[in-house]
Order: structure tokens, then C-alpha cells, then sequence
């Protein structure tokens, strides 16, 4: 069966190598047309992609973000570093910055809020009844007594004061959403930016966060994640030929690697996906799967050039033949554990899932075959391009791991990889799905964005919001007392939480405009008493008011409301904790005429996200898993071999887990694709090494001299690709945006991880439990392998 199978292979590379001309030309033409189609793919950011598909929370955002505020809003503090805001220079800079936001590409005007804007009002009671009249609108205060009488408005008014007013009355805040869709990020991200360069200075400061703000920071990075991309590329070239010293071994498996992520990215471009800026790692980490199965061949090559063989095209050959069932049986179960991440129902890892998925199998020709073809082009001779020879470092290591792994120092390596996995096991459990710190996940803590969020977090309720709705069985629901009431002590009871730092709606409103009818007296600062009173009192507070103004409360019928939650963090545990009091507050408090809707606004879009993800996690490793196990039985037909090679992917992935909770690296939309895709990773060297071994034991029956010398052929390929991609991964340290270094360290974790696992953990237990798919038995002998001849 081994021998017939090897002749098939072996012919079907004999028959490549023959016309390896065309299929060079073959190989260029393609790569030619996908790389025009490649040039084409856009770099960008789409919101709606991030947002899980049929989520009722998404289903809620989508349907009443036009009136209650998306998830795309973008808050501005302008703070007066000397005094109060209470001065022309300060407040003329609010007013301008105000007006010029409606010029920015992509704003909703209508959702422009200020106190320089028509939609801040306070409600008087004058010789003509009650009016609602803009705070400052459309005039500046011009005199002393006129900028105290806006003082003195806002303290009494606590719509304004502690919202938009900072209690110290230093700072106020300009709140603009966007409308959602496909938005360009960088060129309203340039255009906020100028305005805030504009408003700073002549002792203002001016600090800006929001959704818009932070994909414009990291569209910003793009041009530095290009340049550290390809510096980690030149990191390749000069470690692969100081480590080959060949240019066989330098350049094939860079030309491996180019064409792979050529041809995957031209396929996407005429699948019509983008490329998001957060997983140019993860393609990094794709093309270093390439880089790998290109130099094992390599490697094996230059083994057989070393043995003598008569040509470069036989030893082309050869090297195909025996290493075809551990390249693609790496291939197939890396595109199967990148594939089930279309399950997750948002759409950027769906097409994360499918680039990779087919990024993955490219490698079947630019690494399988494309590899081999060439490799007969070069001379049987060995040339080498510089006197440096590192080969004898590699062979002390290699003969390292030979004498622990053969040695009584197996059941060390053993004992210690099982602690290991127990302890990174329980200590895993400390994964947070979510983003685990304040601030932005995807930028350090000391950037900018950042700051200014911490900042504003700190002189205002919140910079991240979440509407809940309430919705009317009929017309004017909310104008009932009882619905009123409930929102009331729903925002009481929310407020409790500590990283709530206020709430607003209608019951906000209503009171006010009360008190204002009984010439201030804080006695009736309460609801009407009916719901005719409460729409008198809705009616005196939109008289003289523009169309809209009162959407971010109730819509024109009264029928559906909002509760509007401000967030000092959005936390995977904040956001978990604000959903659960929600459900347990309209669970143990229902009411008659209306109910609870979740959820909306960025914090509502991000539950979304955190649930599917927490569901859906387990579900996706799982199944990984299932994909890994499949493979591995059918390929070496046995059910053993798909439990055995489990072993170093639990082991990685426990291990990877524990540094994520350990280094504070949530579970996320943007780690989970690097997740799944490493659970390939985590097995893709043992199939060289025990690949290696059996490949050995077909020659001769002593297991001990087999894992030698798996370790010596196998092995080096496995210590080349680890010490090459390890080192130029962990150039992604340097990157200014936090998301890409973290998974540069993941990545370089899980690498350092395979490949000990490779070369200590998983030959030790071949000499240990001699498993019989591997090592044979009575029931199943090793057949002994005649060699197939070639020329």
C-alpha cells in the first residue's frame, strides 16, 4: 500500500519536474492575473462588518439608530485649561467646531449636540407660557451678565450640567454621530482631526474618542504596518540565508510565500472582500504556514543532495514523495480549522474564514509543487553563498533533544508538559471574552485615543453609550405614569452599577418642565399624574422646537422611548454585568403597556459581538478540533492518531489561553481568527516529526534510531522554520497599534510551543507509549519499504 501509494506520487512529480517549464509558466501566468486582481483589493474598515448577522441587539440598533443614536458616535471635550468654559474664546471655539462638523463626510446633522447647537434647551416659564429656547443658540453670550446668566442656566438645568457640562464647569462636550454604512473612516478621520488641531491651543484643549475615530487611528498605522510587514519580510531573507546558506534555500521559500499570498488575495478580490488593516498579521501568520512547508522540502532536498543522490530532480523527487502525506495533511487541516470560523455569524470572520481558507490551500501549489519544480533546476553540488556555517549549532541542539528524548530525561520532559497543561489549563479560565481593559484593546494604553477616553471618562458620565428602548404597545404608551415610573427606577437600578456613570430620558425631561410651571419649586419636580398631564408637559417642551429634536428621547407618536446608558468602559465584565441587571430589572418588574428592548449604541453592538463570540468560542475550537481529529484518523487510519495529535494543540492552545488572561488579552473579534488558525499551527511540525519516525521504522525496526534520526532530517526543518519565523515575528512588538503586537507574541508563543512540542514532548511519547500507528504491532506490522527508484 506504502510503496504503491509512493510510486503514484512519485509519478505524478516525475511527470511535473518533466514539464516543469510550463508549469513554471503556468504558475507565473496566474500569479500574474491574481496579482493585477490582488493590486485591486481595498484596505479598509466596514463597521457592519463587525456586527453579528440576526442578533437581536443588532436587529434593535438597526431599526431605531436614526432616532436614538448609532453605534458610530464620536464625542469631542473641549476643556479650558485656565478658569471655567464661561469666556468667548472657549465657547466661540465650541460654536465654530460645531458648525463645522456638518461639513464632515459621513456626519448626521441632525445629531450634532452642543451647547452652541439648537438641541440643548432649557425650559422657561415667561409672560407668554412655558418656551423651550436653545441655551446658546445662534448668538454667543456678548456681556459679563450674559455669560453668568448662561452659567447660572446651565447649573439648574441637569440635562446639561454633568452631560454635556463637566461638574467643574471646566469642560463641555460636542457628542456628532455618523451614519452607518460603508463610511470612509480615513477621510473623516483626517477632516476630525484638522478641526480638533484647529480648536486646540490658546488654552483649550481638546481630546476626541469614538468608533470613527479609532479605525481612523488605525487606517493612520496602516503605512507603519506595511513597513514592519516588510521589514518582517527582510528579517526572512537575512535569517533564512544565513541559516540555508544556500539561495535555493533562501529564495523558494519566499517565492512560496509571495505567490500563496498573491494568489489569496487576488481570489478575494474577486470574491468582492476587502482587507481589513487588524488582520495583516493573521495573513502574515498564513504566509509563514507557506515559508514552512517550502522549507521542510528544502530541507529534505539538501539531505538527499547530501546522500548521494545522482540529480537535482531526483532529489526533487524524492523530497516531494516522502514528505507529501505530512504537507498535506497540514494543509487540510489548517484550512479546515480556519474554515469553521465561517460559522461565527459576523461577517468579518466569515470572510477572514474564507481568505484563509483558500490562502491555506494555495500553498498546495506554491509550496507542494511549485517547490520541487524548481528545486530541479538547481545543481546537485552544494554551493554555498557565504562561510558562515551555523549547521553545527542546529546539530548540537538537534542532538540535544535526541539524548533527553531517549534517554530517562522523556519522563521529565512528560511530567513537566502534563503540569504544564493542568496549571495553563485552570489558570485559561481566566480568559475574558470581550476587550479586557479600559480604553481601546487595539492601541496602547499610553496613546492618544486612549487618553483622551480616560480623560473624558473622567470629567464626564461616559464616552460609550447604550440606549435600551422601551416600546409602547400603542400611540403614546409613553406618556402613561406607569411606563414613566418605570423608567424612572430602571435608571436607578442601573445606575447602581459603578461603571454606569449616568443615564437619560423622557422621565428626565418631564419633571423639569413641571417644576418650570410652578415657577421653580422643587416640590413638583416629579411626573404628571396622568397621561394627559405628561403630554401637556411633552407638548410645552417641543413647542418652538425644530423637527427631531425630540427623537433622542420618543419618537413623534410617543410610542417607543429610550433609556440612554453612559459607560465609563466597555469591558467584555462591564457590558456582561450591564446586560444581566437589564434582563433581571424587566423580568422582576414588568409593565402593562410597554416593554424592554436591548439594545443599542456602541456598548448594545458590542454585547452582540461578546455573546456570539462567548457561544460560539467553545463551539469553534471544538470543532477545529473535530476537523483535526478527522484528518489525522483517515490519514493514518486510526483513531489513536487523531487523540494523539490533540495532544500538543491542547497543549498550545492552554498555554496560549493562560498568557492571554496573564498579559490581559481578551477573546475578541479580532484574536479569534489567530486562535483557530493556530490550532493548526499547533500540530502542523509534529506531523513532519512522526511522519519522520514512521518513514524510519519502514527502514529499519529500532525505535530509538528512528526519533534519532526523524530529529536530525525532519527536525532541522522544524528548528530552521521556528528559529526564522519566531524572530521575524516578534518585529510586530514595534507596532504603534497594541492588537498587532499582542498577536505578534501570540503568534510567536504558539510557534515556540509547536515546535517543542515537535522536537521534546511528542517523540518522547512515541518512546514511551509506542503507539501503533506509528511504531507497528503483531496485529498491524511495519511493512518494510522498497525504495522507489528515481532519475
Amino acid at each position: 500500500m506504502k510503496n504503491t501509494t509512493f510510486g503514484k506520487v512519485d509519478r505524478a512529480f516525475a511527470f511535473l519536474i518533466r514539464f516543469r517549464a510550463f508549469v513554471v509558466a503556468a504558475v507565473a501566468l496566474v500569479t500574474l492575473a491574481m496579482g493585477y486582481q490582488a493590486s485591486q483589493i481595498e484596505v479598509k474598515t466596514i463597521f457592519s462588518d463587525l456586527l453579528p448577522k440576526d442578533h437581536p441587539y443588532v436587529a434593535v440598533n438597526q431599526r431605531f439608530k436614526q432616532t436614538f443614536g448609532g453605534s458610530n458616535m464620536v464625542s469631542i471635550m473641549i476643556e479650558a485649561r485656565d478658569g471655567d468654559i464661561f469666556n468667548p474664546d472657549v465657547l466661540g471655539k465650541v460654536q465654530k467646531l460645531t458648525v463645522d462638523l456638518q461639513q464632515v463626510e459621513g456626519v448626521d446633522t441632525y445629531q450634532i449636540i452642543s451647547l452652541a447647537s439648537k438641541k440643548i434647551k432649557e425650559v422657561r416659564a415667561s409672560t407668554e407660557g412655558v418656551e423651550s429656547r436653545p441655551l446658546m443658540w445662534p448668538e454667543l453670550p456678548r456681556s459679563a451678565a450674559e455669560f453668568a446668566a448662561l452659567k447660572a442656566s446651565v447649573l439648574n438645568n441637569p440635562l446639561v450640567y454633568g452631560p454635556y457640562v463637566s461638574t467643574d464647569l471646566k469642560a463641555t462636550l460636542v457628542t456628532v454621530d455618523f451614519n452607518d454604512g460603508n463610511m470612509d473612516y480615513t477621510r473623516a478621520f483626517d477632516q476630525l482631526m484638522a478641526l480638533v488641531e484647529e480648536a486646540s491651543g490658546d488654552g483649550v484643549e481638546v481630546r476626541i474618542v469614538g468608533e470613527p475615530v479609532l479605525y481612523g487611528w488605525v487606517n493612520h498605522y496602516l503605512h507603519e504596518t506595511l513597513m514592519i510587514f516588510f521589514a518582517a519580510v527582510a528579517a526572512l531573507v537575512v535569517l533564512l540565508c544565513l541559516i540555508t546558506r544556500t539561495w535555493h534555500g533562501t529564495i523558494l521559500p519566499l517565492l512560496a510565500g509571495a505567490v500563496s499570498a498573491v494568489w489569496a488575495l487576488g481570489a478575494a478580490r474577486l470574491m468582492g472582500f476587502h482587507l481589513d488593516p487588524l488582520v495583516v498579521v493573521v495573513a502574515f501568520l498564513i504566509t509563514a504556514q507557506a515559508i514552512s512547508n517550502s522549507v521542510q522540502l528544502i530541507a529534505r532536498f539538501d539531505d538527499e543532495i547530501g546522500h548521494g543522490v545522482a540529480s537535482a530532480a531526483a532529489a526533487a523527487r524524492a523530497s516531494a514523495r516522502n514528505l507529501f502525506k505530512p504537507s498535506m495533511l497540514a494543509i487540510v487541516a489548517d484550512a479546515g480549522c480556519v474554515l469553521v470560523v465561517a460559522l461565527t455569524p459576523i461577517p468579518l470572520l466569515q470572510k477572514i474564514s474564507f481568505i484563509g481558507t483558500v490562502w491555506v490551500l494555495t500553498i498546495l501549489v506554491s509550496a507542494l509543487i511549485l517547490t520541487p519544480v524548481m528545486l530541479s533546476w538547481f545543481g546537485a553540488r552544494q554551493r554555498y553563498i557565504h562561510p558562515i556555517d551555523i549547521n553545527p549549532v542546529l546539530m548540537r541542539i538537534l542532538g540535544l533533544c535526541s539524548a533527553i528524548v531517549t534517554t530517562r530525561w522523556r519522563y521529565a520532559v512528560l511530567g513537566a508538559a502534563g503540569v504544564a497543561f493542568v496549571v495553563s489549563g485552570l489558570y485559561a479560565f481566566n480568559l475574558k471574552v470581550g476587550d479586557a481593559n479600559p480604553g481601546s484593546p487595539i492601541l496602547w494604553p499610553d496613546s492618544r485615543y486612549n487618553r483622551d477616553a480616560a480623560e473624558i471618562n473622567r470629567q464626564f458620565q461616559g464616552s460609550d453609550r447604550m440606549f435600551v428602548v422601551v416600546a409602547g404597545n400603542q400611540p403614546g404608551a409613553l406618556r402613561e405614569p406607569e411606563v414613566l415610573s418605570s423608567m424612572t427606577r430602571f435608571q436607578k437600578y442601573m445606575e447602581a452599577q459603578p461603571e454606569v456613570g449616568g443615564s437619560i430620558s423622557l422621565a428626565d425631561i418631564l419633571p423639569q418642565v413641571k417644576r418650570v410651571l410652578r415657577e421653580g419649586n422643587p416640590m413638583y419636580q416629579e411626573l404628571g399624574q396622568s397621561g394627559d398631564e405628561n403630554g401637556e408637559l411633552m407638548y410645552m417642551f417641543v413647542s418652538g422646537s425644530d423637527p427631531g429634536d425630540m427623537d433622542r428621547y420618543a419618537d413623534a407618536d410617543a410610542k417607543n422611548g429610550a433609556v440612554t446608558l453612559f459607560f465609563r468602559d466597555h469591558q467584555g465584565e462591564t457590558i456582561r454585568t450591564a446586560i444581566a441587571r437589564v434582563r433581571d430589572y424587566v423580568e422582576q418588574h414588568p409593565i402593562k403597556d410597554a416593554q424592554y428592548l436591548l439594545a443599542g449604541g456602541l456598548v448594545g453592538v458590542l454585547a452582540a459581538v461578546n455573546e456570539v463570540i462567548l457561544a460560539g468560542q467553545i463551539e469553534a475550537i471544538a470543532l477545529a478540533l473535530l476537523v483535526l481529529v478527522v484528518c489525522c484518523t483517515i490519514t493514518y487510519r486510526s483513531t489513536v492518531a487523531g487523540v494523539f495529535f490533540m495532544i500538543p494543540v491542547l497543549l498550545s492552545n492552554t498555554i496560549t489561553f493562560s498568557y492571554m488572561a496573564w498579559a490581559g488579552i481578551g477573546m475578541n473579534i479580532n484574536t479569534l481568527p489567530v486562535v483557530a488558525l493556530g490550532i493548526g499551527l499547533g500540530v502542523d511540525y509534529t506531523f513532519y516529526i512522526v511522519d519522520g519516525i514512521r518513514e524510519n521504522l519502514h527502514r529499519s525496526r529500532n525505535v530509538e534510531h528512528a526519533i534519532v534520526n526523524a530529529l536530525m532530517g525532519p527536525g532541522k526543518g522544524v528548528l530552521i522554520t521556528a528559529m526564522t519565523l519566531i524572530t521575524s515575528v516578534v518585529l510586530w512588538h514595534f507596532s504603534s497599534l497594541r492588537l498587532q503586537a499582542d498577536m505578534g507574541v501570540l503568534i510567536a508563543l504558539w510557534l515556540f510551543i509547536s515546535a517543542f512540542s515537535a522536537l521534546f514532548i511528542m517523540p518522547a511519547m512515541v518512546y514511551v507509549f509506542r503507539p501503533e500507528f506509528i511504531v507497528g504491532s503483531k496485529r498491524r506490522p511495519i511493512v518494510q519499504a522498497d525504495l522507489v527508484t528515481v532519475s
